[in-house]
C-alpha cells in the first residue's frame, strides 16, 4: 500500500510538472505570427507517416539511420511494457498482464528485450561517434557547453534505463525458477524471456532470495524513475523532437522548395501599381507593420515550432555549401539561436506576470549576425537534409528581408543590383533597350 501511494504521488507530480512545461512551450510557439497549414490534410498525414513515423529521410545516411532505428523502435515498443508498469505501481501488483496474455506476454517482453539490446548497441555507438570518433558535424563550435552535455546525458540515461530493465527481468527470472517471486498466482518455472532467461542466472544466480527481491525492486523503481525523469527533462532538451517531430512534419511546407512566401502588404502594393482598379483590403490599425523579422515574435508559429523540434544532428550544416567552405553560417546554429532567444522571451514573460518587458535584445544582432545570414546561398540543402522537415532557410530569408526593407543594410554588391533594377529594370548597368546590341556586333 505504501509503495502504491509513493508511486501515485511520484507519477502524478511528474505528469503535472511535464504538462506545465509543455504548456509554456506551447505558449512560446504561439507568440509567432499566424500561418495557414491546414490545407491538404491527406498529404500532410502521408508526410508525417513517412518522415516522422517511418524515418524516411534518415536513410540518406544508412549507418546512423540504422543505429537511430534501434533506439527509435525500442522507445516506441517499450511504451507497451510501461503501461503494465504504471498499472502495477498504482495497484501494488506485479506483472499483472501475464496471466491473461500467457505466451503472447512472453513474446512481447522478449521482443522488447531484443530491442533493448539493439538500443544499447546504438547508444554506445552514438556516444563513441560524439566523444571518441568525433564525427565532424557532431563537434562543431555551436555544440560546445550545454548542447554537448545534453546529448551525452541523454545517452547515458538510456544506458542506465536499459540496465534497470535487465536488473528487473533478470532477477525475476531467477526468482520464478525458484518459485520465490513475490507475485501471486503466476505459476512456477521460468518466464522464458529471450535475453533475461540466459543473462539473469549468470548475473544473479548466486544471490539469495532476499537479495534478488531487492535487485528486482531497484530495477523496477529505477526504470519508472528514469522514465519520469526523462519525460520531464524533454522540455529542456533537444530530445523534445521525440514528441514534436510528428506535428512538425504534419505542418510541413508542402510547396515546392525554392518557392518563397510573398508578403501580403508588398503584394497588394504591386497589384495596385499594375491594376488601378485593385483595392487593397484595409490594414488592421492595431497591428504594427514590419517587413521581415527582427525578433522571434516576427516569425511564424511554424518557424518557432521548427526551433523546438531541432534535433541538433547537424545534417543541415554538413550539407550547407557556405558552411562547408568555411563561412560563418550554420543552419543548425540558426535554429538553436532561435530556440534560445524564444526561451529567453518566455522567461521574460513568466517573470513579468504574463507580459513581455523590452529587454533591449533581439534575435538579429544579439544571437544571429548579418554575416551568417548573407552567407546563405538559398540553395535549400538544409531543408532537404533535415530528417524532420525543419526549414532554416525561411528564417534566414525573413531576417534578410528586415535588413533590406527596414534597415537598408544589404551588402554593397546587392545595393548595386537594386539600383540597376530600379533604374534599368534589370540587374545590369545598361538599359533594356541596349541589352540586344550584341547581335549587331560583327
Amino acid at each position: 500500500m505504501i509503495s502504491s501511494i509513493i508511486f501515485i504521488i511520484l507519477f502524478a507530480a511528474g505528469s503535472v510538472f511535464f504538462a506545465k512545461n509543455v504548456l509554456k512551450i506551447r505558449r512560446n510557439i504561439l507568440l509567432g505570427k499566424e500561418v495557414d497549414r491546414k490545407d491538404n490534410p491527406s498529404e500532410r498525414w502521408k508526410t508525417m507517416l513517412l518522415v516522422a513515423f517511418g524515418q524516411k529521410k534518415m536513410f540518406s545516411r544508412p549507418i546512423p539511420a540504422i543505429l537511430h532505428l534501434f533506439l527509435y523502435a525500442a522507445f516506441v515498443i517499450t511504451q507497451i511494457e510501461l503501461i503494465e508498469i504504471v498499472f502495477d505501481g498504482a495497484f501494488g501488483h506485479h506483472r499483472s498482464f501475464r496471466p491473461a496474455l500467457g505466451g503472447f506476454y512472453t513474446f512481447m517482453v522478449s521482443f522488447i528485450e531484443i530491442l533493448s539490446v539493439l538500443a544499447f548497441i546504438g547508444t554506445v555507438a552514438f556516444l563513441s561517434r560524439r566523444n571518441l570518433l568525433k564525427v565532424p558535424r557532431l563537434v562543431k563550435s555551436e555544440l560546445n557547453g550545454w548542447p554537448k552535455l545534453d546529448a551525452n546525458l541523454i545517452l547515458i540515461g538510456e544506458i542506465t534505463l536499459i540496465c534497470f530493465i535487465f536488473m528487473m527481468n533478470g532477477a525475476d527470472e531467477v526468482l520464478y525458477s525458484r518459485g520465490a517471486s513475490h507475485a501471486e498466482n503466476l505459476g512456477e518455472g521460468s518466464l522464458n524471456l529471450a535475453i533475461s532467461s540466459h543473462l539473469g542466472p549468470i548475473l544473479f544466480g548466486g544471490l539469495s532470495d532476499g537479495a534478488l527481491h531487492t535487485v528486482e525492486r531497484i530495477g523496477w523503481w529505477g526504470h519508472i524513475t528514469i522514465v519520469l525523469g526523462f519525460l520531464n527533462y524533454l522540455p529542456f532538451s533537444k530530445h523534445f523532437h521525440i514528441l514534436l517531430a510528428f506535428p512538425n512534419t504534419y505542418y510541413s511546407n508542402l510547396k515546392a522548395k525554392g518557392e518563397f512566401t510573398n508578403m501580403t502588404s508588398v503584394t497588394n502594393e504591386v497589384k495596385a501599381i499594375f491594376d488601378p482598379s485593385f483595392t487593397p483590403p484595409p490594414a488592421d490599425p492595431n497591428t504594427p507593420i514590419r517587413f521581415g523579422a527582427k525578433d522571434v515574435t516576427d516569425l511564424s508559429w511554424k518557424q518557432l515550432l521548427d526551433a523546438y523540434t531541432c534535433t541538433e544532428c547537424g545534417r543541415c550544416s554538413s550539407s550547407c555549401p557556405a558552411n562547408i567552405t568555411g563561412k560563418k553560417l550554420s543552419p543548425r546554429k540558426i535554429m538553436m539561436d532561435t530556440r534560445d532567444r524564444l526561451d529567453e522571451v518566455g522567461k521574460n514573460i513568466d517573470a513579468n506576470k504574463g507580459e513581455f518587458k523590452d529587454d533591449g535584445k533581439s534575435l538579429l544582432g544579439d544571437y544571429i549576425t548579418p554575416e551568417e545570414l548573407w552567407a546563405c546561398t538559398s540553395c535549400n540543402a538544409c531543408v532537404q537534409e533535415c530528417p524532420v522537415n525543419i526549414d532554416p532557410l525561411s528564417i534566414i530569408i525573413d531576417m534578410r528581408r528586415f535588413m533590406v526593407m527596414e534597415q537598408s543594410a544589404a551588402p554593397t554588391e546587392l545595393n548595386g543590383m537594386f539600383t540597376n533594377i530600379e533604374n534599368n529594370g534589370a540587374p545590369w548597368q545598361f538599359s533594356p533597350a541596349d541589352r540586344l546590341n550584341w547581335k549587331n556586333e560583327s
